[in-house]
């Protein structure tokens, strides 16, 4: 585990800037290409309960089916208190079929008592208080943190952690393991930003399998480490 080189953060974060851009104005795009919480925080102003409750419905889900599982669950729940007046079977309904939905609605049922009973139906704004809530690992608490407190912190999907170790400007095994790495190497101005640029570039050219190199906006920071077949 650890930094294998030299890394262009600024050249990197520059041109996928200018990728996004143009991927966004592009009349096919069926959408801003945003991840579905970072739309869900806008929409409803930053409110924490809303990004906590987005975030662990968007695990193992697609953005597109997070975003309407989410609206519909905050119509119903749009507080701690108002989730808690709602059976599991409802819930569930309101969610399905986000990935998991059974284990996630019972999670969201306990993380509400928990918000509410502790800490007086406010969300807490501190990476271990949220990581000790059920269901919410460092992915779910980074996207929280910046998200709804704007506070400093990486969230590393898996996009995020294939595309730096692809790149060659780190090493690892997990994406816990890039988050730490990443806290030493990326420039904290680029800390919020990385998931959000990654995530668009990763599904629609720098994929899991055979990868769009042809089409690739950074070839001169790429080492297309673990790359065996590439279109």
């Amino acid at each position: 585990m650890g930094k294998s080189k030299t890394t262009d953060w600024d050249g990197i974060v520059k041109a996928l800037e200018k990728w996004r851009k143009m991927a966004q104005a592009d009349e096919a795009a069926t959408d801003s290409g945003d991840p579905s919480v970072s739309t869900v925080a806008e929409r409803y102003r930053r409110d924490p309960w809303a990004v906590l409750a987005s975030t662990i419905l968007s695990l193992r889900t697609k953005d597109e089916v997070t975003l309407v599982r989410s609206q519909a669950l905050l119509k119903k729940a749009p507080t701690p208190k108002a989730l808690l007046k709602l059976t599991t079977e409802e819930i569930e309904k309101l969610i399905y079929p986000v990935g998991f939905y059974h284990t996630k609605a019972q999670n969201l049922q306990k993380i509400a008592s928990i918000i509410i009973e502790t800490y007086r139906g406010q969300v807490p704004a501190d990476m271990d208080l949220l990581l000790a809530l059920p269901g919410v690992g460092r992915k779910t608490a980074n996207l929280v943190l910046t998200e709804a407190f704007d506070m400093d912190g990486i969230c590393v999907d898996v996009h995020v952690h294939r595309i730096t170790n692809r790149l060659g400007a780190l090493q690892s095994k997990t994406p816990e393991e890039t988050e730490m790495i990443l806290r030493d190497i990326l420039p904290r101005k680029y800390w919020k930003r990385i998931n959000m640029l990654l995530v668009l570039y990763g599904q629609r050219v720098c994929r899991p399998i055979s990868p769009f190199c042809s089409q690739c906006i950074m070839p001169g920071h790429c080492e297309k480490v673990g790359v065996d077949r590439a279109r």
